[in-house]
């Protein structure tokens, strides 16, 4: 982050993070506060480190950190929200030029961001790892920006519960999406006219169509990967309430998109950009280690498909074969 890029942020949280000086003590300046946060964020180091390259108490830090995040995330929150029928489009003809797949309106998935288990919670936040969670649920756009995010439902819940219980998936049935588009996700996620998910039968053509529509939605993977490896604090488990993890997921996912959508315009950074490899198809970020912190949605059980959702897949495979296959397919399921 450049030392504009601070101050902008600096100048937009100031007014509610700074406090008044008193006759005992000096407050702590808005600017250190936020120095702090971010660090803090970039690289998950712990209060005990923060306190000496800060010079502040250990209470006074864990004190600060959240509220530095609601601020940051009411300021930034702007850049994360539903598209409009514009917005979609736009999105579509994203995918459509860089991804080879029309129709397409976003890529779908969610992570277990792992948490240390809350005083007497049992196994309320228990999931299928074995670890204690709070769900972070995401659809993303074609340039790797959080379109939609919905955070903080407990681990133990089952992954279509997680899925049903969004605010996105009642705007998807309510019909958000424009008429014929979908998004896209893998085997967490039941199959529907909106949402499409990989086959089981693996002829060739459902072979050609599950490597497309894997390409496609590696871009939500990617998202995930990129957040990650810039914001360290999702290294590991987070030791912190969930109510408060849930603000530094936010405030991580607002920061991303801010980001993404006002440094990217002069320059394209190398490293949190995924490149078209066709050997083998993937970002930068996987060259970092893998994050114990965020962990995959498990496979959904539900064989339960309308007859309607299988007809979408089936019309979008013909198409893959037909007259919208790409020169390189057959090559990369082989």
């Amino acid at each position: 982050m450049s030392e504009s890029c601070v101050n902008f942020l600096l100048m937009k949280i100031q007014s509610q993070i700074q406090r008044e000086n008193t006759l005992l003590r000096s407050a702590i300046p808005a600017i250190t506060k936020l120095q702090a946060v971010l660090y803090f964020l970039a690289t998950g180091c712990s209060l005990r480190t923060l306190t000496h390259m800060f010079r502040l108490g250990k209470s006074t830090i864990s004190e600060f950190i959240i509220e530095v995040c609601e601020a940051i995330y009411e300021s930034l929150k702007e850049f994360i929200k539903i598209p409009t029928t514009t917005g979609w489009k736009k999105i579509e003809n994203g995918f459509r030029e860089q991804w080879n797949f029309p129709g397409c309106c976003g890529a779908i998935d969610g992570k277990h961001v792992v948490i240390k288990a809350p005083p007497e919670s049992g196994s309320l936040y228990y999931n299928y790892k074995e670890t204690n969670s709070i769900v972070l649920m995401a659809d993303v756009d074609d340039k790797y920006c959080f379109s939609y995010i919905d955070v903080g439902c407990n681990g133990r819940v089952s992954d279509g519960g997680v899925f049903r219980d969004c605010s996105l998936y009642q705007e998807l049935e309510n019909g958000v999406l424009p008429e014929g588009h979908v998004l896209v996700g893998d085997n967490a996620f039941p199959l529907k006219e909106y949402l499409l998910k990989p086959g089981n039968q693996l002829t060739l053509q459902q072979k050609i169509f599950n490597y497309r529509l894997s390409r496609a939605r590696r871009i939500v993977e990617n998202a995930f990967g990129i957040l990650a490896a810039r914001f360290r604090v999702f290294e590991k488990p987070m030791p912190y309430s969930p109510e408060k993890v849930v603000k530094i997921v936010k405030t991580c996912c607002a920061l991303h998109n801010w980001l993404r959508q006002t440094k990217s315009q002069n320059k394209q950074y190398e490293y949190t950009v995924d490149t078209e490899n066709y050997e083998a198809g993937a970002g930068n970020w996987r060259n970092e280690p893998e994050s114990l912190g965020m962990q995959p949605l498990p496979i959904s059980l539900s064989n339960r498909s309308s007859q309607r959702s299988i007809d979408r897949r089936e019309k979008y495979a013909n198409y893959f074969v037909g007259s919208g296959s790409v020169p390189w397919q057959a090559r990369m399921i082989h």
